[in-house]
């Protein structure tokens, strides 16, 4: 193997190449031909199924995160992470070669894992510099496809990161971003493609981008019940907001008459831990409540596409589709670590069905549904799982039961693979949610994510 890296190595350089060119964080590349393209949540993969002898390979470029100083702490901090983390391989990395090339540092090393009962192999080349590091992975059984790897390696373009005049001074409002709580879990904050950060905070998620700031507040007690719009928004405000600002000015409460009214509050005040003059949006409609702090109201609207003071109950609800998507910034990866031996995560499920005779209108009966699901993590990535599923309707109640256990895997940040589900191994899309003081596991079938809704395990 080290004589395939040796030559694979001498060739790595950041070159142009004359083909038609992507671009994903600082890389700008030439995809394999080919090959299908995966966009997650910080890596674009890449992965190639010979249908005849049914060999594969699969390469995922990672998106850029701080560095560790050098190339070394970065290295094996990439290995462990993207390699060990994922393959759950204790070899060293072989095949180490170090270079640099634009201001870049490069090191590349090479390992062995089995999967499927076949020996893998695992290519990690990281980039170190300008304060950032970012790496390329490569897995296969098969040596024929690393010549597309040192390809894609090879198209390799990096763009240099902006870097902040340390000497410079600026009249923006700075927003300072707490650094992301230690809950025990491995991911703690996201790196949105769009800009957006999201962090972990003990009453919040924090969501940030420029000068913008959106806390994502966890349910608290006294902040939603049964009451007209501007009451609860009062309440909730006096709650989640007001102990963290003074002076505040121009209060006003809105909503939007709909069948989920959204509730808005906004106002002008001094955050009592900056000092600075902010605006305020305070806003409910399909998850808890959503608190915005940015300069004044006309960075709001730069943003948001909309001014909150004009909104009325009969204002058009699609206008606050970008805020009440902020929701969705509520989003971990899950490492096989945060799972294993955790215990029983569950779902449950129920609805009811009425029926009524369309010629004389009386009631015809009622049907009702209800379901339960759960896996049981045990030690060393074992599970346990299970579904059972009951239908009532006319005094009659059909039951059905599946049962499955066996090992789970990380495939990589935002995905699952289970041995036996049903039968068969499956693979789920997953992400966390954060709570206060805990998760919520997040899974939907990757094959066949039909709706594309997940289902929500918790402990």
């Amino acid at each position: 193997m080290k004589n395939i890296f040796l030559v694979y190595f001498l060739s790595l350089s950041i070159v142009q190449v004359f083909a038609q060119k992507q671009t994903f964080d600082l890389f700008t590349y030439t995809p394999p031909k080919g090959w299908k393209q995966e966009i997650k949540e910080g890596v674009v993969s890449y992965t190639f199924v010979n249908k005849k002898d049914k060999s594969w390979c699969q390469t995922g470029l990672y998106k850029s995160t701080t560095s560790k100083g050098d190339i070394e702490a970065d290295f094996d901090s990439e290995w462990k992470t993207l390699i060990v983390e994922q393959y759950k391989t204790n070899d060293p990395p072989m095949g180490i070669d170090i270079s640099e090339a634009e201001g870049w540092k490069i090191k590349s090393g090479a390992g062995k894992f089995i999967f499927n009962g076949k020996e893998t192999m695992v290519v990690l080349t990281t980039f170190s510099g300008y304060d950032v590091c970012l790496s390329v992975v490569a897995i296969t059984p098969n040596q024929r496809y690393l010549q597309d790897f040192e390809n894609l390696i090879g198209s390799l373009e990096l763009r240099t990161p902006e870097l902040k005049d340390q000497n410079s001074v600026t009249e923006e409002i700075v927003i300072t971003n707490h650094k992301p709580m230690d809950s025990g879990f491995s991911f703690t904050t996201t790196n949105f493609d769009d800009g957006w950060t999201s962090t972990e905070q003990p009453d919040w998620v924090e969501v940030t981008k420029g000068n913008i700031k959106v806390l994502l507040h966890y349910p608290k007690e006294g902040t939603i019940f049964p009451a007209d719009p501007d009451p609860q928004t009062r309440a909730a405000w006096d709650i989640l907001v007001s102990p963290r600002y003074s002076n505040l000015q121009n209060f006003k409460t809105a909503y939007i008459s709909t069948y989920n009214r959204p509730y808005l509050g906004m106002g002008n005040a001094i955050d009592n831990s900056t000092q600075k003059a902010v605006f305020i949006v305070f806003f409910k409609k399909s998850a808890g409540w959503t608190e915005v702090i940015v300069p004044d109201k006309n960075s709001f609207i730069q943003q948001f596409k909309f001014d909150p003071e004009k909104i009325q109950w009969d204002s058009d609800p699609d206008v606050l589709k970008s805020l009440d998507n902020m929701s969705d910034r509520n989003k971990f990866a899950v490492a096989a670590s945060d799972i294993d031996n955790t215990g029983k995560w569950s779902t449950n499920f129920s609805s009811n069905t009425y029926y009524t005779n369309i010629y004389t209108g009386n009631s015809a009966g009622m049907s009702t549904y209800s379901s339960s699901q759960s896996f049981e993590f045990g030690t060393g990535q074992t599970y346990k799982w299970q579904l059972a599923a009951a239908n009532s309707y006319g005094g009659s109640t059909n039951v059905a039961q599946a049962k499955g256990a066996g090992t789970f895997k990380s495939i990589n940040n935002w995905q699952l693979s289970f041995s036996d589900i049903e039968g068969k191994p499956k693979t789920y899309d997953v992400y966390f949610t954060a709570l206060k003081g805990k998760r919520v596991l997040w899974m939907n079938d990757a094959q066949y994510p039909g709706s594309g809704i997940f289902t929500g395990f918790s402990k």
